[in-house]
């Protein structure tokens, strides 16, 4: 059985994983989410966010034998704990998540995708040090295969994401390569394109690349599918 760390993406917290977390642990698994800096319970201003302050609180909260599960933009951080401290670590599992180009930030990333969901989309703060999602967006980009209970739950929640850590570039080396890997793209996905999913996993195993039927969020429309799934890939681990 594993230990599975959860690591969320833009303007969500430890809260998204609510549904998830009590399906791996029928598993037989444990499950832990955390809140990264200014999200959740997490009182960092967003003016002092940093991509090295995300992965730090990606290693405080692993052991060497940690599945870390990283979505959408959580693969960042999670990509620069495994560069920091790959023993830190069992492997990596991208859930419809960035996976780093060395020298990109995840902006630089995002401009490099076939289609761009999110124009239009994103609101930025009068400060221009965070954004949010215009609210009629939120449902059509991450939610429109989830239950109007789910829906409702995550617009309670949602917060600014600080823009900060989004423009800082990621550099890898042979460190990051040497943690094991797998990535489950989301083929019915309206955020990050399924076709740009499939671009950044091309170099993952063939057997480590999985599909899900689901909208951005998995761990909402379909949690149970998705611990099945991630406790088959933590076999290959």
């Amino acid at each position: 059985m594993a230990d599975f760390l959860l690591v969320h993406g833009s303007c969500h917290g430890a809260w998204c994983w609510r549904d998830l977390i009590p399906e791996l642990v029928a598993l037989g698994h444990s499950a832990r989410a955390i809140d990264m800096p200014s999200h959740g319970e997490d009182e960092t201003p967003i003016a002092d966010v940093t991509l090295e302050g995300c992965r730090d609180a990606v290693l405080a909260a692993s052991t060497p034998e940690t599945v870390i599960v990283g979505h959408s933009w959580g693969g960042y951080p999670i990509t620069a704990a495994a560069e920091a401290e790959p023993g830190m670590m069992r492997g990596l599992v991208y859930l419809c998540a960035y996976v780093p180009i060395s020298g990109l930030s995840i902006a630089e990333m995002r401009r490099r995708a076939d289609r761009q969901p999110l124009i239009g989309s994103v609101v930025k703060s009068p400060d221009g040090l965070s954004y949010e999602i215009e609210p009629s967006r939120i449902r059509p980009l991450f939610y429109h295969d989830c239950s109007d209970e789910c829906v409702d739950y995550a617009r309670a929640h949602l917060c600014p994401q600080a823009i900060g850590p989004q423009e800082k570039p990621l550099f890898l080396t042979e460190r990051y390569g040497r943690v094991p890997r797998a990535y489950i793209r989301t083929t019915d996905d309206r955020t990050i394109t399924p076709e740009f999913q499939a671009e950044m996993c091309r170099d993952f195993p063939g057997d480590r690349r999985y599909d899900m039927d689901s909208s951005h969020s998995p761990f909402f429309s379909h949690p149970r599918q998705l611990a099945q799934l991630l406790s088959k890939i933590e076999r290959q681990f």
